[in-house]
């Protein structure tokens, strides 16, 4: 399967980075997989690198009781509670989008990902040009300001206070994009952000197409 380069003048080109990024938007992207799955409703996944066991629970509880098999989600998928949420979906017919945080030229394909890849569900998406193989701080940033551009729907399913994934949610909130938490005490710090407790029935509403 070979890497394709969109260009902002490509019909396949998410126009929604034109309006999130501003300077920052890429002149292209790099992609491996099925692109039709960019067409689809996104929800956007994030996680702090540390994530109490009460909300890992929860997180699974949400996956199997609401999260619709059609839903498409979209990550760095890099936290431990991002991979947490990977892991099931890569078992489960779930669309996914993984945004890693380098380029794609040189990117191993694990074995996990060979039969959703040949399914048509699993789609790579880089900001990142084909010299940038290791991610840094920076990098993860700009690939989360991405991954966010591109959603429809953002969840947070944990922000450590004051950690760099609360500064990014302050971000998000001024975008005007439907931001949810986990409904939680432990994401009190997200609520009063601005980010709305996520219902589950709300979540089995959604549109998926």
């Amino acid at each position: 399967m070979l890497i394709v380069y969109l260009n902002q003048d490509d019909l396949s080109y998410p126009a929604a980075l034109r309006s999130y990024l501003g300077k920052d938007v890429p002149a292209s992207i790099s992609a491996l997989g099925n692109l039709e799955i960019l067409k689809q409703n996104k929800l956007a996944i994030f996680c702090s690198a540390e994530c109490p066991a009460e909300l890992v629970l929860q997180t699974h509880n949400l996956i199997e009781t609401a999260l619709a098999p059609g839903m498409t989600v979209i990550s760095g998928f890099h936290s431990p509670g991002e991979r947490e949420c990977l892991s099931i979906f890569l078992h489960g017919i779930q669309p996914i989008i993984i945004c890693p945080a380098r380029s794609l030229t040189k990117m191993r394909i694990r074995t996990e990902y060979k039969k959703p890849l040949d399914e048509g569900r699993l789609l790579f998406l880089s900001y990142f040009r084909s010299h940038r193989h290791r991610s840094d701080i920076h990098m993860a940033l700009s690939r989360n300001r991405f991954v966010a551009a591109i959603a429809d729907r953002i969840l947070v399913l944990y922000a450590a206070p004051a950690s760099k994934t609360e500064t990014f949610c302050r971000e998000i909130v001024g975008w005007k994009k439907p931001l949810f938490a986990l409904a939680s005490d432990l994401n009190q710090n997200l609520i009063a952000l601005g980010a709305k407790p996520l219902n589950p029935r709300e979540l089995g509403n959604w549109n998926y197409g």
